[in-house]
């Protein structure tokens, strides 16, 4: 099979994560005889000082001729400490899911074994916890217009926008994804308050009773956020909007003891993006300490979901798994203070999946 892929390493630690997935992807194409084709584009703080803007039109392109993208990971302090730049390396990602129509934002949730002593959460709590959490990416305040600020620069405004439309369209995935899981379906809003949630909450009812066999359930933004804590083995597949999923998600990774090993994918109307959930991690650039273990399983979304593989995955989900069981880990995971670089964790998972 030809698989096309546009690489994007972005900003910070994003070049080393991504060439340790690559990595992986070149192992597993030649594996399993497929024909891989990559070329590699600007975006984020690196694209601004190289030609000005966080996503060329260079860039748009060489996604929307690809089977799928490979993302890093986008930021830098020294746009993140000044407030009144006017371009910013997040402006590039914004643009990006909203010219390549990524809607929905798939990161799934799990407990591994071996690092339940790595969460701060009991190991009772979370050891079983398996959920996926759908956050709607193209709507919501993040993109609603008008937002700025008054004259005077003391008053500021965002605006919360959603269209039956854009909630009907991630509703559908995650009632279809339920029905190959535990077929329940958590909707989380704040419907209590906000007009948009009351929206999401009435198009979901509109839409259960296509969907007889699923348990449809409503929760408010602020008890799912208690309840992920308290109870994260009773979710199977949560759907919420926007900002909520950005937030949710962040707190839902310390089920697994670390953001380093988390990954996600981003399905579009053009094409799909696959990135680790973590950000830039400035602070770790070129330091052979970033865990590149995220990106390396969004490889493995990429086999599963972009190019229907279901073995590649496995090998990529296998390979990964024994590298955590047997310890050849970051120091963000590391037990007893033993811990491998990027490059060895990398290495490592190559080898696994050539010799197994």
């Amino acid at each position: 099979m030809k698989l096309n892929i546009a690489v994007l390493p972005g900003d910070g630690i994003g070049p080393e994560i991504i060439e340790q997935a690559l990595n992986v992807v070149k192992v597993v194409s030649e594996k399993f005889g497929h024909e891989l084709h990559y070329k590699y584009g600007l975006t984020g703080a690196d694209a601004i000082d190289k030609v000005g803007q966080p996503y060329p039109e260079e860039t748009h392109q060489l996604c929307m001729n690809a089977d799928a993208v490979l993302f890093g990971a986008i930021g830098h302090p020294k746009y993140d400490n000044d407030p009144k730049a006017k371009v910013r390396p997040e402006q590039g990602l914004l643009e990006m899911r909203k010219r390549l129509g990524l809607f929905a934002n798939l990161r799934p949730l799990v407990s591994f074994p071996s690092l339940l002593d790595k969460s701060p959460l009991k190991r009772e709590l979370i050891e079983g916890a398996d959920f996926v959490c759908l956050r709607e990416l193209t709507g919501g305040i993040y993109f609603g217009k008008p937002q700025g600020r008054s004259e005077d620069g003391k008053t500021a405004y965002d605006t919360c926008i959603y269209t039956v439309e854009e909630i009907e369209r991630i509703l559908k995935l995650g009632f279809e994804m339920a029905g190959k899981r535990r077929k329940k379906l958590t909707v989380v809003d704040k419907a209590n308050v906000l007009a948009t949630s009351r929206l999401w909450r009435e198009t979901a009812l509109n839409m259960a009773s296509s969907y007889p066999d699923i348990e449809l359930e409503f929760m408010f933004i602020d008890n799912a956020a208690m309840q992920i804590i308290q109870w994260p083995k009773h979710f199977d597949v949560i759907v919420t909007e926007n900002m909520f999923g950005d937030i949710l998600t962040d707190e839902a990774s310390v089920i697994s003891g670390s953001l380093g090993i988390l990954p996600s994918a981003s399905m579009g109307v053009h094409t799909s993006l696959f990135e680790p959930i973590h950000g830039s991690y400035p602070q770790a650039t070129g330091k052979n300490i970033a865990n590149p273990i995220a990106t390396i399983l969004s490889a493995s979304m990429m086999f599963e979901t972009a190019f229907k593989l279901e073995k590649e995955a496995e090998s990529i989900r296998k390979a990964v798994e024994e590298s955590i069981s047997q310890e050849i880990v970051c120091e963000d995971i590391s037990k007893d203070g033993q811990s491998y670089g990027t490059n060895e964790v990398g290495d490592w998972i190559c080898k696994y999946i050539q010799e197994h």
